[in-house]
């Protein structure tokens, strides 16, 4: 556990050093500024009608939402192209010479290296949520602590996705195609099958594509999901209404982290 401890905290400094980490800290510090501005220049609290009273708690976790959700998918994205490049620069000759003639496992290795990746993304969406949260909850005075449970939904997305950029960083030794299915996951497959499960799938007369559907949806991480329900539902106060996107989520990015394990433990340097 150390030794993992040790990788990760590595990690950390080297996307410090590859100004990773400060690139992110200024996009975050801008957005937080820019929120700010709007918020405290534009007069938006005037929308807010003496009718809609008893609602304000709802209109401003709306409000928060419509902020966040767009930054975050932005981050996200940043964040799986930032990150991509972390193993292939683990594998480079004479860098994983040096790793690999440490007292140290390559489980315990990798495992510091997953880790260090998520821990960068962690700190960043966690200074952007609590810096947009408190610029709200001053100009509001409705203190919303619910919404600070996203930063963990936001992160645990990143992890199944990174998940399979490591799984294709150690196969290829390179950052292209894991970015590429990360993203294609993300953006474009997710939304499709939640799409064609909970809304077309009354069109869809073959019980064989239906089972190919299922399948995959139930398979592959709901990224979807989690952006979307999962997270406003926590932001709402309403809690995790349904735990199977996030468990199943999970159990992909067990099951990719392990074989990415296994392969890693296997190969020749």
């Amino acid at each position: 556990m150390k030794n993992i401890i040790t990788v990760t905290w590595y990690s950390l400094r080297e996307a410090l050093a590859r100004k990773v980490f400060i690139f992110f800290f200024v996009i975050s510090i801008l957005t937080i500024i820019f929120v700010g501005l709007i918020l405290y220049l534009t007069g938006i609290e005037k929308m807010f009608a003496p009718g809609m009273q008893p609602d304000v708690f709802t209109a401003v976790n709306s409000l928060e939402m419509m902020f966040v959700s767009p930054i975050t998918l932005i981050c996200l994205l940043l964040s799986i192209f930032s990150s991509a490049s972390f193993i292939p620069i683990m594998l480079e000759k004479g860098n994983i010479d040096l790793l690999l003639s440490k007292p140290i496992s390559r489980e315990q290795l990798l495992l510091g290296k997953f880790f260090g990746g998520i821990l960068v993304v962690f700190l960043n969406i966690a200074f952007l949520i609590l810096g947009v949260w408190l610029i709200f909850s001053l100009k509001f005075s409705i203190w919303n602590f619910e919404f600070l449970l996203t930063i963990f939904t936001i992160t645990f997305i990143f992890s199944t996705l990174y998940s399979i950029i490591v799984l294709f960083g150690i196969i290829t030794k390179s950052s292209t195609l894991g970015m590429m299915i990360a993203y294609l996951l993300f953006l474009i497959v997710s939304p499709a099958l939640y799409t064609a499960k909970y809304t077309l799938s009354v069109l869809i007369q073959s019980s064989f594509i239906k089972g190919l559907i299922d399948f995959a949806y139930y398979f592959l991480p709901k990224t979807s999901e989690l952006m979307g329900k999962t997270n406003y539902d926590l932001a709402s106060g309403h809690g995790i209404t349904n735990y199977q996107p996030i468990l199943t989520s999970l159990l992909f990015l067990v099951l990719t982290l392990g074989i990415s394990v296994a392969i890693f433990r296997k190969k020749d340097f």
